[in-house]
Parts: C-alpha cells; sequence; structure tokens
C-alpha cells in the first residue's frame, strides 16, 4: 500500500509538471511574437518593467521561461541591466499566480474540469488551425489531473496512520529551532534546482502540510528555498552567456536572496499575519473537531505567503535597482574576451536556449551582427584598394582572409542553432521566419565569398607591373559607394519591424548597381579594343565589376528573405 502511494504521489507530480511545461510552451507559441515586442517596448521605467514581467508570467505560467527570456534579451543586447532586473522583479509576482491554482486544486475537486478539457482539447489539435489551443487545453487538463490525482493521494497518505506517523516523526525530529528552518531552506533550494519546477515543489510543499506531516514553519521555509532554487537555474543557464547576461541572473538571484533575508528575520510575526488573513489556527491541536477544515486551509496559508512575499520584496527593492546593478557589476567583472574579441557569436549562448519561440530573437541579433561584420569586411576592401604601404597592404588581406573564415564559420554556428531550435515545437510564424533565417546566413556568407574573391583580384593586381588608369580608380570607387548603400540599407531592414521597410529603396541600389555595371562593361570592353590598356588589366577591371555585381544580387536576395518575398527561380 505504501508503495503504491509513494507511485501515485510520483506519477501525478509527473503529471503536474508536464502539464505546466505543455501549457507554458502553448502559450508561447500563441503570444511568442507580441510577448517579444511587450518586452522590449514596454520596459521604459522599473515600474513598467515590473508590470511587465507580471503580465507575461502570468501569461506563460512560468518565471523561469520569463527570467531565462529576459536574460536572452540582455545577452541579445535588447534590454540594459536596469531594465531586466526590473522584468524579473515582476516575474516573481507572476509566478503566484501558479501557487493560487495549485491551491485552488487543493480547495475543492478540480477534475471535474479535466475530462471536458481533454474532449475539447483533442478535436481542437485535430484542427490545423485550432491545435495550439488544442495543445494549451491538454496542458490545462494534464495540470488539474495531476493536482487533483495528488489531492487523493495525499488523502489516501493521510488516512494510512503507520506511513503518516513514520513521516510525521522523521519531520518532528528537527525540533522548532530557526536552525532546522535554514535546513529546510537548504532542502527547498536543492529540490528545485533538481526537478527543474518550482511549481512542483510547491505542490509537494502543501500535500506534506494539507496531511498535517509538516509543520506550517517548514512547509514556508521550502516555499522560501524554492524561491531561491528557481534562481540558480538562469545562472547555470547564463553560464556562457556575455557579460550583462551574467548579471542579470545574478540580480535575480541577488533580489531573492535579500528578501529571503529580511523574511528571517520577521519570520514569526511575518507568518503570523498570513495565518491570520488566511483564517488558519498555528495552535490548533489534532483532536479539535475543526481540524480538518482548518487543515484544509493551509494551502491558501502556502499560496498567501509566497504572494504577500514576493509582492513586499519588490515593492520594497524596487526602488533600490541601481543599487542592485551596481553590486552585481562590482561582483561581475568583464571578461577580456567580452571586451575584445570580435571574432565569435556574441548574442547566441546554448545554454540559454530554453524557450524556443524567444530564442529566434538571439538568432535574429546575431544576424544583424553578421551582417555589420560583412559590411566591415567590404570596408577592408575599399581599404585595399588604395593601400600603398606594403606591410600594411599584407596585413590588410591578411584580415580579410580571416574575416572570410568567420563569415563561414558563423553561417555554420547560426544554422546549427537555428536545426536545434527547430526540433521543438513551434508556431507557424516561427517556423517561416526560420526558414527565413537561413536563407538571410547563407546569402550573408555569399557576400563573404565576394568581398574575398574581389581582394584577391586586386591581391593580383597589386602583384603585377601594370596599373589601372585614374578614371578607372574613380570608377571602382563610384561602385563601390553604390554597393556599401545598398550594404547599409540591408542593415537596416535587418533590424527593422518589416512593416516599416520599404523595399523599393534595395530595388533602387540594386537596379543602380546592374545599369553602371553594364555601363563600365561595355565601356571596358571598347577600351581594351582601343589599346587603352592590357587585355589583362582590363580582364581584371571587369571581374572586379563582375563581383560587385554579385554582391549587389546577394544582398537583394538577404533584403527579401527578410521582407518575406520568396526567391525566384
Amino acid at each position: 500500500m505504501s508503495i503504491l502511494i509513494v507511485f501515485k504521489l510520483i506519477g501525478s507530480l509527473a503529471l503536474l509538471m508536464f502539464g505546466m511545461k505543455s501549457m507554458s510552451e502553448s502559450l508561447q507559441k500563441m503570444a511568442g511574437p507580441q510577448l517579444r515586442r511587450v518586452l522590449g517596448a514596454m520596459t521604459t521605467n522599473r515600474f513598467t518593467g515590473m508590470l511587465t514581467g507580471v503580465a507575461v508570467t502570468a501569461a506563460v505560467q512560468s518565471s523561469t521561461a520569463t527570467t531565462l527570456m529576459t536574460v536572452s534579451f540582455v545577452n541579445a543586447g535588447l534590454l540594459t541591466l536596469i531594465q531586466a532586473i526590473s522584468v524579473i522583479m515582476g516575474a516573481n509576482i507572476g509566478t503566484t499566480v501558479t501557487a493560487w491554482i495549485m491551491s485552488l486544486g487543493f480547495s475543492f475537486n478540480i477534475t471535474d474540469f479535466v475530462y471536458p478539457a481533454f474532449f475539447i482539447g483533442i478535436i481542437l489539435i485535430y484542427m490545423k488551425k485550432r491545435r495550439v489551443i488544442g495543445d494549451f487545453l491538454f496542458g490545462v487538463a494534464f495540470l488539474f489531473l495531476g493536482l487533483g490525482t495528488l489531492k487523493e493521494t495525499g488523502t489516501n497518505f493521510a488516512n494510512d496512520p503507520a506511513m503518516r506517523d513514520s513521516i510525521m516523526a522523521f519531520f518532528s525530529q528537527f525540533g522548532d529551532s530557526m536552525w532546522s528552518y535554514l535546513l529546510f531552506l537548504v532542502i527547498g533550494s536543492i529540490l528545485t534546482l533538481c526537478v527543474q519546477s518550482s511549481a512542483a515543489m510547491m505542490a509537494i510543499t502543501m500535500i506534506l502540510c494539507s496531511t498535517g506531516v509538516m509543520t506550517i514553519y517548514q512547509g514556508i521555509m521550502l516555499v522560501l528555498g524554492e524561491n531561491i532554487g528557481t534562481t540558480i537555474t538562469a545562472n547555470i543557464a547564463a553560464m556562457g552567456a556575455n557579460v550583462q547576461a551574467r548579471r542579470a541572473a545574478l540580480a535575480h538571484f541577488t533580489y531573492n536572496m535579500i528578501g529571503v533575508i529580511w523574511s528571517l528575520i520577521l519570520f514569526k510575526p511575518f507568518v503570523g499575519l498570513v495565518c491570520d488573513m488566511a483564517g488558519f489556527d498555528q495552535d490548533m491541536p489534532a483532536g479539535d473537531p475543526n481540524y480538518a477544515s482548518n487543515l484544509a486551509r493551509i494551502s491558501v496559508v502556502l499560496a498567501g505567503f509566497h504572494s504577500t512575499f514576493n509582492i513586499t520584496n519588490t515593492a520594497v527593492l524596487i526602488w533600490f535597482i541601481p543599487q542592485i546593478e551596481k553590486l552585481v557589476c562590482a561582483i561581475i567583472k568583464p571578461r577580456r574576451e567580452d571586451e575584445e574579441d570580435d571574432f565569435k557569436l556574441h548574442f547566441i549562448t546554448s545554454g540559454i536556449m530554453k524557450t524556443p519561440e524567444l530564442s529566434v530573437l538571439e538568432a535574429q541579433k546575431e544576424i544583424k551582427s553578421f551582417g555589420e561584420r560583412i559590411q566591415s569586411m567590404f570596408g577592408m576592401v575599399r581599404s585595399l584598394l588604395d593601400e600603398e604601404d606594403k606591410d600594411k597592404f599584407v596585413k590588410l588581406y591578411s584580415r580579410i582572409e580571416k574575416y572570410e573564415e568567420i563569415s563561414d564559420q558563423m553561417e555554420v554556428d547560426i544554422a546549427s542553432y537555428l536545426h536545434d531550435v527547430s526540433d521543438a515545437h513551434l508556431s507557424d510564424e516561427t517556423k517561416a521566419k526560420m526558414r527565413a533565417m537561413l536563407r538571410e546566413i547563407s546569402e550573408i556568407e555569399s557576400i563573404g565569398d565576394s568581398c574575398y574573391k574581389i581582394a584577391r583580384i586586386i591581391n593580383r593586381y597589386r602583384s603585377g607591373k601594370e596599373k589601372f588608369l585614374d578614371y578607372q580608380v574613380k570608377n571602382i570607387k563610384t561602385m563601390m559607394e553604390l554597393v556599401d548603400n545598398s550594404l547599409t540599407e540591408m542593415n537596416h531592414i535587418l533590424v527593422s519591424y518589416k512593416e516599416h521597410n520599404n523595399i523599393n529603396r534595395a530595388y533602387n541600389n540594386e537596379n543602380e548597381i546592374d545599369n553602371y555595371r553594364d555601363m563600365i562593361k561595355a565601356e571596358n570592353f571598347n577600351d581594351v579594343n582601343e589599346q587603352k590598356y592590357s587585355y589583362a588589366i582590363g580582364t581584371m577591371y571587369g571581374d572586379i565589376f563582375d563581383e560587385f555585381e554579385t554582391v549587389g544580387d546577394y544582398v537583394l536576395n538577404v533584403v527579401e528573405a527578410r521582407m518575406g518575398i520568396k526567391k525566384k527561380d
């Protein structure tokens, strides 16, 4: 009998965790693009940032998802550290909604809603346009089923005197001292880190307290430990991120630790206040006729404490966000590579890839960086033509070679990241964006190849004795200016919303490049025939312009991919 109860507990927790995960992921699919815009726009000050964190976390039912999303935004340079801290504070308040859902499940028979949700959900899943809503209903149904089974198992557990008494004896041996409470704080932190779900730990805490085997003080210390344990997830995920992302994760830990410290100082009065608000009598003996009804309120006490703690902590510490920022900046110093290493991916970190719908942001930021780096490479090619010093020329040419290798590696790394993300369940809109991004990085890498080809032509030209005529050099520089303008427009489009972009400018740039190349090609043919310069010089001259025109084509392909225009056959 005891083994069966243990397996039921484990199984119901698994159902609960799966339901929370499915519900959160489906909500992110439904609101992914909107959430990205909300987080980017509604963080103008600490208060709007906090409210945004509350709203987003309440919507996706996962503070971990919001926190990881926020750390990703900081890593991608879309949020400042101060903005991120305010969002994380709001996420801590938003996650208290989950505790109230748990409390609801322990207050009445919530499984009555499970089977209708399963029925409606399976119908919607088979309707392609409503599949995400069906996934959400299945997640909710599994969550409620897990809660209902947990409650039922807890009742069976309470009716097994031998097992109940043995576990109660185990917890009672810790006594009523602050040291024993601190032990439960550590246990709560470790278990939350292990199961990667504060919701599951909250459910475990409620079942232990509502059956009377654990005191209210021990249960509340587990809740405080859960607040610390859930911050460690973001810190582990941010280990491979840039310095600002690591600081955002540390700020989350610091914020919760400060809250735990002041709540420990005011522990007994604070708990007493919450118990009075919930109508729970801490001193009621087990033999009292009202004991069972009193014990039923304990889930409300735990949820109430969780909410009161996080709301109070945020209300106090929101005024000290600049000081928290200074503290985490003093603890985490910039690493040398964070400042000087320009030859690696800056925004994509596989460790933070916990929310696939939102990890697309990191890829978009990295593609922007890729485009800017390629334009820098083109700028080196422009400088190469004018460089007279032999040693400087060799050094600059070597840098261009290095950039070509980097562009190859960036394409592979970004593509690998996108493929990893695509393994998750994504919305159709996000899948389309990922296909477009794969096309973008392929075309940007091709721009790098063409830049390197132009550099090799210039290198071959410099090793010869015959030089371009003045008007040839002028024409090359004019074409370089046209191509650079085209690259500038491409990079502008890569960072802007599609609806704010005017693709006609990109088409005009590409037409100018084509027309100028055609004019120079005809002129070059005549000049070679008139023997104004040698055939070898004419060939190199024409090849440079052909590559310029090819760069223009690749640039237009990037722009069309970004704007969602299909590639022409």
